[in-house]
């Protein structure tokens, strides 16, 4: 049994910037990972062409700025070198390959049991750790949704996590299911490599440019999120058009309020909603059922696709090992407490990065959380 003080789990970028500002507050803390590097969702499951959707200044972690000459939409990969020199700057060492197969509060030594396993050794390791530090994401396990007779499909069939570009694509029927960013800006990846192209957009979806994203963003901090979501929308209208004649609506709240009452973005265009105007992408509504190649769509529309990708986003999988978290987080592995109060369970248990605010929400987390966890533990030492 190995005591430590604090125990972070998972080295995505809430893990590091909690990790970089507990160090900066000589808190000393043990962070493990299950994969074999840090933010391996960003280095192993995101497509080539992805850049941040956030202007820099909204995507910095605690502490460090990203590089003077750094372009204004940060792409992946300069985003994992930063991670790497975020890492080298506050000397963090992730526990690589070391899976937390439980966790569970001792009531009556006020400590929190975790069992992780290495997997390199194959052996098993206890903390007792006084407080614990949820950072492995609400992007943890991929989610694919079920439809009639999609074990029938012959064709290729990825979740977004797998696919990294459209080349392999060319000259195929690909049907993109989901219309967040991830599927939109795929959709357009695949055209631009020569796919015939469908998307599904089954739900309401506000389209803006990146530039609206960050002058609503900077102008949130003076106006109401509802005056600056008017001024959007009417913007957006203005670019774009009406879009319902393409089968895109726009839901009734605007997309700031959107954003912070259920945590869905506003999917930012890379050039998808022109190719939608102009018949090359094909939007569909929801599937209805799968027969071989050939899947049926909402009003009877049928075609056939010799590959699909989903795009249907991520799940958390924090409930599979966390026990006595129920202060904090719901079925889903979700915070029960909106935004900005979600951070903080019961017996020292805390969360990071789950809010679904992106960077600039976890370096938010990560500051509370460290300062918190201080507080405690010189309230402890001074009553000690």
């Amino acid at each position: 049994m190995e005591e430590v003080v604090v125990l972070i789990v998972g080295a995505g970028p809430a893990g590091l910037g909690t990790a970089a500002c507990l160090s900066q507050l000589s808190v000393p803390y043990i962070i493990v990972e299950r994969e074999n590097c840090s933010a391996s969702l960003w280095r192993n499951r995101a497509y080539d062409r992805l850049k941040l959707h956030l202007a820099k200044e909204f995507c910095e972690l605690p502490h460090m700025s990203y590089p003077v000459d750094a372009p204004t939409y940060i792409p992946k990969r300069l985003f994992v070198k930063y991670l790497d020199d975020y890492i080298e700057r506050f000397n963090i060492q992730p526990k690589y390959l070391t899976v937390v197969q439980s966790s569970t509060y001792d009531i009556d030594g006020k400590y929190w049991s975790i069992m992780v396993r290495d997997i390199t050794s194959d052996t098993i390791i206890n903390y007792m750790a006084k407080f614990l530090v949820v950072a492995s994401g609400e992007n943890s396990a991929p989610n694919i949704p079920m439809f009639s007779g999609q074990e029938t499909f012959p064709g290729v069939a990825v979740h977004s996590s797998s696919y990294k570009s459209g080349s392999v694509y060319s000259g195929r029927n690909v049907l993109v299911i989901g219309s967040g960013n991830s599927g939109m800006e795929i959709a357009y990846d695949l055209v631009t490599h020569g796919a015939n192209t469908s998307v599904v957009i089954r739900s309401p979806i506000h389209i803006m440019t990146k530039e609206l994203i960050r002058l609503g963003m900077t102008l949130v901090n003076h106006l109401s999120p509802e005056l600056v979501d008017n001024l959007l929308v009417m913007m957006s209208n203005f670019i774009f058009g009406d879009l319902s004649k393409h089968g895109i609506m726009r839901p009734k709240n605007g997309p700031l309020v959107l954003k912070s009452e259920t945590g869905r973005s506003a999917v930012i265009d890379v050039g998808t909603v022109g190719l939608i105007k102009k018949g090359i992408i094909k939007v569909q509504g929801r599937v209805i059922k799968i027969k071989g190649k050939t899947i049926e769509f909402e009003g009877g529309d049928e075609a056939s696709f010799d590959a699909v990708v989903f795009a249907t986003g991520y799940k958390s999988t924090t409930n599979m090992w966390l026990k006595n978290g129920e202060s904090m987080l719901n079925n889903e592995g979700l915070p029960n407490k909106e935004f900005p109060d979600h951070w903080k369970g019961e017996n020292g248990l805390y969360c990071a990065g789950l809010a679904r605010r992106g960077l600039a929400g976890i370096a938010i987390d990560a500051k509370n959380i460290a300062n918190d966890i201080k507080c405690n533990l010189d309230s402890l030492f001074m009553s000690g």
